[in-house]
């Protein structure tokens, strides 16, 4: 078996999965037994939402207090109001892991949104920007909502529809934009086969589907129930209904219409948790994509010595 140096050389390991499958968890523990092999690891978030600020009961941030002294990235970056595009994310993203590398160490990028963990992985370029073409989408949204764009992607590029799925606009504008541009399917820019951007292996963590839902309905009512209302009320002074990105996460939104008494908690919650298993079903869809994943089931305590003896093999 080689040793961790060997192994790795200037490679990274991504830890990827839905929401819910303890992914951070599974890290740690991967940090730690690297660090046992004589390599210390850093994690690097790839999770969008936790990039932001204030933004952590409704995402399941890791408390500083449960990171055992592994160096954590990429975690409160970005005010609530601050955009967070793919495009700034795989720049911050590679600089921060060629860093850690640059410090001797293994970079863990952990997390479950699939276009940034792409991003990164992959020799993924993005087309330019057309403003005109671009505001002529936006207002399509406005009048017709993101299901009007949904529709319009799905007869142009199915594929990118059914990833993007009806309800993320600024998404579908971004796909409508650069097909018109380019001429090419936005989906041609999401690579199965595409080069990777440095040498990197994939550790896939999964569930069984039932035992999924029953974890993710569970841990949305523990949200609330650990102070998620608390925690959007002093995140709506700070612009919270007015980021972009922030105002339209899962939880949040449904938290803020409870708060502005649009809805009830029950009805809160049901939505919450319906999108919840909505997004895990398509973060599912797009790491069965990966190639080279090894999967490894949700809590099986076998599950990092065989992946670090796969790494290290």
């Amino acid at each position: 078996m080689s040793t961790v140096g060997e192994a790795l050389g200037d490679g990274l390991v991504a830890v990827v999965g839905s929401t819910g499958t303890g992914k951070s968890a599974f890290a740690l523990e991967l940090a730690e037994r690297f660090r046992d092999a004589g390599r210390s690891a850093e994690i690097v978030n790839a999770d969008a939402m936790q990039l932001y600020r204030g933004m952590d009961i409704g995402t399941a941030k890791l408390p500083e207090g449960e990171r055992r002294g592994v160096p954590h990235h990429l975690f409160d970056e970005l005010e609530v109001t601050a955009e967070a595009s793919v495009e700034w994310y795989q720049s911050r993203a590679r600089a921060v892991i060629d860093d850690v590398l640059a410090r001797g160490a293994v970079p863990l990028l952990v997390g479950g949104s699939g276009l940034y963990v792409s991003s990164v992985l992959f020799d993924f370029r993005f087309p330019g920007t057309d403003v005109a073409v671009r505001q002529r989408f936006e207002r399509l949204a406005e009048s017709g909502g993101p299901g009007a764009l949904h529709e319009l992607l799905t007869q142009t590029d199915p594929v990118a529809a059914e990833r993007i799925g009806p309800h993320n606009a600024r998404r579908l504008v971004r796909a409508l934009e650069v097909g018109e541009i380019t001429g090419e399917p936005f989906s041609a820019a999401l690579p199965d086969e595409a080069r990777r951007w440095r040498p990197s292996s994939i550790v896939g963590i999964a569930e069984e589907r039932p035992v999924l839902v029953e974890r993710l309905d569970a841990r949305v009512r523990r949200m609330w129930a650990d102070g998620l209302l608390d925690e959007v009320r002093g995140l709506l002074p700070l612009g919270l209904a007015d980021g972009i990105t922030a105002s339209r996460a899962i939880g949040y939104a449904q938290a803020a219409a409870q708060l502005r008494g649009d809805t009830d908690e029950e009805a809160a919650i049901a939505e919450t948790q319906a999108l919840t298993r909505r997004y895990a079903r398509r973060q599912v869809s797009w790491f069965k994509r990966y190639p080279d994943v090894d999967w490894s089931t949700t809590g099986d305590p076998a599950a990092v010595e065989r992946a670090l003896a796969r790494l290290l093999a």
